[in-house]
């Protein structure tokens, strides 16, 4: 399994933790260090489409108006900082988030 986002990120760290105490073998990959290649953003983007950009951050406010304008991948790529996190893979699916529905769908059942 593999969470997308940043050393830095608390939701990334908390995903990480959640998901290593139920036993799963978690890798962070930090999109700063290791950016993303062309055909892993498509793949988000195709998966997530805007919601891949998180409008509400200081960093997405500090675009240009060009780059706000523009397409997704080319936000992202200008500013990782700006793509929602965390990003989580489990084999050949895709989670965006680590609100209550991504933490069940992984987790499982949180009452057993």
């Amino acid at each position: 399994m593999v969470i997308y986002g940043l050393s830095t990120c608390s939701e990334c760290r908390k995903a990480q933790k959640a998901l290593e105490a139920e036993g799963r073998t978690v890798s962070l990959r930090d999109i700063r260090a290791e950016p993303l290649s062309e055909a892993e953003l498509a793949e988000f983007i195709t998966e997530f489409g805007d919601r891949l950009v998180d409008r509400g951050t200081n960093d997405y406010r500090a675009l240009s108006d060009w780059l706000k304008a523009s397409e997704v991948d080319a936000q992202i790529a200008a500013q990782p900082k700006v793509m929602a996190r965390p990003v989580i893979r489990d084999g050949d699916r895709l989670y965006l988030g680590w609100g209550q529905t991504v933490q069940s769908a992984l987790l499982g059942d949180p009452a057993r």
